[in-house]
């Protein structure tokens, strides 16, 4: 009679399994946080502006950060259906972002600066924003290029932090 012993890791890949189900099932409105790469084509813009309207219709509150290209569509979109929805977080400080972003970013209403770190290099200062934006959420959408060290990363953090990603990749 052999006796099988328990797996320490299957209990562990079953609490995951269930706690994605759950949040999967959850009805009501969810935290997402859209990221994603600054080089976007301008029809890839509008589809993400699309996406994050309907979320945000949807009663989701949006996350995201304030750059060009992906998170400036997200951004227009979350401002269409119900601007109360939307949470901008600055990797710096609203002077440190380029003119273009500031003016749509001045429309913001819950906007998160990070001015402590004006002093770093913005590949930092971003990585440590992606971390605060997933450490509010509980699904993120990500898009990316196979290339794009920061937000690949981000996506491997948010999957050891047990949340839901979906990484779409432009190329």
């Amino acid at each position: 009679m052999s006796q099988s012993v328990e797996n320490p890791l299957d209990s562990v890949k079953v609490d995951d399994f269930l706690q994605e189900l759950a949040t999967i099932q959850q009805s009501g409105s969810k935290r997402i946080a859209i990221l994603g790469s600054r080089h976007v084509p301008i029809t890839h813009q509008r589809l993400i502006e699309l996406m994050s309207y309907a979320l945000v219709l949807g009663g989701n509150r949006l996350i995201t950060s304030g750059a060009t290209g992906t998170n400036s569509a997200a951004i227009r979109g979350a401002m269409k259906a119900d601007p109360n929805l939307l949470t901008v977080i600055l990797p710096q400080s609203l002077q440190k972002q380029p003119r273009e972003s500031r003016e749509q970013l001045d429309l913001v209403t819950n906007l998160v600066e990070n001015s402590a770190n004006d002093m770093l290099p913005l590949a930092d200062a971003s990585a440590m924003c992606n971390q605060e934006i997933i450490g509010r959420c509980q699904q993120l959408i990500c898009f990316a290029f196979h290339d794009s060290k920061t937000l690949l990363q981000t996506c491997q953090n948010a999957e050891d932090q047990r949340k839901i990603v979906t990484l779409f990749y432009f190329d």
